[in-house]
């Protein structure tokens, strides 16, 4: 499967041909000029409005006048954002031959808000585009010239391998929505300039981007330890720190010890002095863990000999106003006292590391001021560090050829010092270079077998920007440890609804799955589901749908009502669905799942938690995006898609990137496809709770169309590319298993495609599994949404080969007892590479689905819900396996199963409501199962290798194989 954030970064930057956001009036003259050189060449004079067409994405308005330029005609969009993403667009057709090297020239003049301004150049084909980008753009009134030479116009996407600018056939002007609002902008003189062909050989991008910096070149060639170890050149891993959707305000800590205070912020680090050696993370061993095992409250310890600091952090607060606490207990286990000096150092690294790119600028964060108070240290007249017991000194270094820590390890004095014996306050130091770091000291005696204890709280601005205010009670050490025993209890209450009962050597599933619900619950942004709090600080409804299954399994139904009422109405006056949602409004970029995703994310909500008045203010939603979508899919039912090729095509949703291997080129993808399906048959059930008969059979009859059209497509698509699996995509026939997860959960697509079909496609996956895992096909790197294949295993009946992905699966994780997955894993743990946020909520969804799955699911065929149908027969031993309270549509489900003597023996808690099809327990052995079963001491028989119980409380006891 191609990988998400590559499909995340076209997203990010693409606007689709012929589009522009509606928050800016847009003036375009063009007009002849006199140049400097013969060879200029006038690309249009504009005295033909007619050439030209004015558009906007969904919801945004344009219009297009004539003015007059510079010295001719020119044209002019007038748009409106209307509090929507997207983007507002000129475009003509217009070929243009381009030579070796050149120069596009053009004037403008306007006003708007910042806004991106595009230039898009286009081929015949349509999917293959070039573009030059000036972010955040705000012209003026008078007229400037903007000239983009031949290295300023880069390829923007398409599928074409050689992606030389040579000849295109049309031209838009585009302004892209940044801070949105209406403007005028204009432009004259559209030239294109041949130019000498000066080009040379050209030079190989340097694939580390810590090199970018003269800072981070200096880290490269440090000794290692002295500076952070992703600023090092080495793979770095963190994990996130926060409160219950305060993803806005959420720190990271690392592997070694650092905190980042906020997103994009600096960082906190320990070291430690003794005498002039250097205690740093390249020195100690390091261990991580999470309170409980499970609690989002890390820890990092350092072992240096008899020597140990543990750093621990966690947070407290509303979303809004967090306060971050740093805990550091310095231990000597030996037999004599150890005076050393602790440095905790403020400096202006992320521990989000330089390899890092995507929505963001990682790596460095910028210190230029800080100011010592005696008792507060402010960094950059923002933000301020205070200490819970007061140090022996602060001292300050601006950036020179030694660094603050090299100073300290030599005993040289920084060049800017502060003690506190109230004779020195208010010290600052100003560094230009924003390279500024100081360090809190204290010296410290640790008696032996003994420990000291430190702390530190960054309170977080408050909604108008200002720093909370701060009153230190006289005992911090009490005072620190009840607030760290109320993050404890607010985090237990959240994350122990729902507990799972596992043999000891597999106790970090049930771990993994509580962190997971509290990396969710942390990345949301108040009500907003997002799958990341750095790169993927987005909401998009596809992984908002699949978070919210999760939450609701997990007993936080309120959690996903909240982000179906507050995304819905972000819904297109056409029904169209925003496949996003951010700062800008909803973002226009057809993704032909969203549809589908909101429908489920509506529907589930209302299985938990049966709220009708609820159902009925979302309805609505509902009805237009059924209307889109069958918009969408007669647009498919063409006499063009009626013969040949293309006759797979027909009757299904229309191409997109949906999918995160067509970024390049949208296809007719399968995953848009399922989820539709799963929307209609979805809206078919809402409409029959509501009591809507006629729009529940009209909405079946589209239903059953489509999934028509769609199996005909799948199985033309197979004989097209001669291939036995499900594919990805009509027209590629490629196979992604990852993707094709969805056919099997939620989907339930084994009901009505071909009985072989799914079984073939992921055996096909095992096989290529099981060579990847044993080193027979050679690896760089997953991305670890394939957890989802555990669910798919489960519905298989597969349950023998659960306990060989999950090891697979759980060695990415990294470090293992922070119970997280980055959205890319690579092979080699310490080459530097893009990793996206860690954890990744999306994926921390996908493993907490899988994982109930295991315990229970509802079967779609009969509504049955099926138990333990992913637990391995050695499970069984002993105390065995069991779950509490996991929330279904019917209700609280508890069970224990496990093997007493000679028999295995199922007991189900009462206090739920009986599924349609009951409960339904598969024979968990190799081999037949035995004649009978005792259900509540009465023989039971078994039907397709199950037994079906229709009462609780239960107890069943079968006699197990020998």
């Amino acid at each position: 499967m191609v990988h998400r954030h590559a499909n995340a970064l076209r997203r990010a930057l693409r606007t689709t041909v012929g589009i522009l956001p509606a928050s800016a009036l847009l003036c375009f003259a063009i007009t002849v000029h006199a140049v400097d050189t013969p060879q200029a060449r006038l690309l249009d004079t504009f005295s033909d409005p007619g050439l030209w067409t004015a558009t906007g994405t969904d919801d945004i308005s344009t219009s297009m006048r004539t003015i007059d330029g510079k010295t001719g005609k020119g044209l002019c969009l007038d748009f409106n954002f209307n509090g929507v993403s997207g983007a507002a667009t000129l475009h003509r057709t217009l070929p243009i031959v381009f030579p070796a090297d050149y120069a596009l020239s053009f004037d403008v003049r306007g006003t708007m808000a910042p806004n991106d301004l595009q230039m898009k150049l286009i081929d015949a084909s349509g999917d293959n585009v070039w573009w030059y980008r000036r972010e955040a753009f705000q012209p003026d009134n008078a007229w400037q010239t903007i000239t983009a030479g031949k290295r300023a116009i880069v390829s923007a996407w398409g599928p074409a391998k050689d992606r030389t600018l040579r000849q295109t056939n049309a031209l838009e002007f585009t302004v892209y929505a940044g801070h949105g609002g209406k403007g005028e902008l204009c432009v004259s003189d559209l030239q294109l300039t041949p130019l000498p062909d000066t080009s040379v050989p050209k030079q190989p991008v340097p694939t580390d981007i810590s090199a970018s910096t003269p800072l981070m070149q200096r880290a490269q060639r440090a000794p290692r330890g002295l500076y952070p170890r992703g600023i090092s050149g080495e793979q770095s891993y963190w994990t996130l720190v926060g409160v219950d959707g305060g993803a806005a305000h959420s720190a990271l800590m690392s592997e070694d010890g650092a905190v980042e205070v906020g997103k994009g912020g600096w960082s906190i680090e320990p070291m430690l002095f003794d005498g002039r050696s250097t205690i740093d993370w390249a020195t100690v061993k390091t261990s991580q863990w999470l309170l409980d095992g499970y609690l989002p409250i890390p820890t990092v310890r350092w072992q240096a000999n008899s020597l140990s600091l543990e750093a621990t952090t966690f947070a407290s607060g509303s979303p809004n106003e967090p306060r971050l606490f740093l805990r550091y207990q310095l231990r000597n286990d030996g037999e004599k006292p150890r005076t050393l000096t602790m440095a905790l150092l403020v400096r202006p690294f992320q521990v989000n590391p330089p390899t890092q790119f995507l929505n963001m600028t990682a790596g460095i964060s910028p210190i230029h001021d800080l100011e010592w108070s005696g008792h507060a240290l402010r960094v950059n007249h923002s933000l301020q560090i205070v200490p819970l017991q007061q140090p022996g000194s602060f001292v300050a270094s601006p950036h020179g050829a030694i660094t603050l820590p090299e100073q300290l390890a030599s005993g040289a004095h920084p060049q800017i010092e502060s003690s506190n014996d109230g004779s020195l306050h208010d010290d600052s130091l100003h560094d230009d270079s924003g390279f500024a770091q100081g360090a809190l000291l204290y010296k410290v005696t640790v008696p032996p077998r003994g420990s000291i204890t430190l702390g530190l709280v960054v309170p977080n601005l408050d909604g108008a920007g200002r720093q909370q205010t701060l009153v230190l009670p006289k005992d911090t050490q009490h005072w620190l440890q009840q607030q760290y025993d109320l993050a404890t209890v607010a985090w237990r209450e959240k994350l122990d609804r729902v507990t799972l009962q596992l043999p000891p050597s597999q106790q970090a599933i049930a771990d993994t799955a509580r962190s997971a619900l509290a990396q969710i619950l942390m990345s949301r942004d108040g009500v907003a589901l997002q799958p990341g709090t750095r790169s993927y600080a987005r909401t998009w409804v596809r992984d908002g749908a699949m978070m919210s299954e999760a939450l609701l399994r997990s007993g936080h139904a309120d959690a996903a009502g909240d982000f179906v009422r507050w995304y819905a109405p972000h819904q297109f006056h056409t029904g169209k669905v925003p496949c996003c949602v951010d700062a800008r409004g909803s973002d226009p970029v057809p993704e032909n799942d969203s549809q589908g995703e909101l429908i489920f994310a509506i529907a589930q909500w209302w299985r938990y938690s049966h709220d009708r008045a609820g159902l009925e203010k979302l309805w609505p939603h509902v009805e237009r995006t059924v209307a889109y979508m069958d918009a969408l899919r007669n647009s498919e039912r063409s006499s063009t898609n009626q013969t040949g090729v293309r006759r797979s095509l027909y009757g299904l949703m229309p191409a997109s990137i949906s999918h995160e291997g067509y970024s390049t080129k949208p296809e007719h993808s399968y995953w848009d496809d399922f989820w539709s399906l799963i929307g209609y048959d979805d809206a078919v059930q809402l409409a029959t709770a509501l009591g809507k008969t006629d729009e529940a059979a009209k909405y079946a009859t589209s239903r059953d169309q489509f999934q028509t059209d769609f199996k005909a497509s799948i199985l033309l698509a197979m004989q097209q590319h001669r291939i036995d699996y499900l594919p990805g995509s009509a027209e590629l026939g490629d196979f992604d298993a990852t993707s094709s997860t969805i056919a099997l959960s939620p989907g339930d697509a084994m009901d009505w495609l071909p009985p072989n079909l799914l079984p073939q496609t992921f055996e096909r996956y095992w096989l290529g599994f099981l060579a990847r895992r044993d080193g027979s096909t050679p690896w760089t790197d997953y991305t670890p949404y394939e957890v989802r294949t555990i669910a798919s295993f489960v519905r298989l009946g597969w349950r023998d080969r659960v306990p060989q992905l999950l090891a697979f699966f759980f060695e990415g994780r990294r470090p293992a007892t922070w119970n997280q997955w980055a959205e890319v894993v690579g092979h080699d743990p310490r080459q530097p590479h893009f990793v996206g946020d860690m954890p990744h909520a999306w994926i921390a969804s996908d493993f907490m689905r899988s994982a109930y799955d295991m315990f229970a699911y509802e079967r779609d065929a009969d509504h049955a819900l099926v138990l333990a149908a992913g637990i391995p027969p050695a499970w069984l031993t002993g105390k065995g396996v069991g779950i509490e309270r996991l929330r279904t549509p019917y209700g609280e489900l508890s069970y224990t199963l496990h093997e007493n003597g000679t028999k295995l023996e199922l007991q189900i808690k009462s206090g739920l409501g009986i599924p349609p099809g009951g409960f339904a327990l598969p024979w968990p052995y190799p081999g037949k199962p035995p004649a009978t079963a005792l259900l509540n001491g009465k023989p039971m028989t078994w039907h397709n290798n199950e037994i079906i119980i229709r009462a609780l409380p239960a107890t069943l006891s079968i006699k197990r194989p020998r």
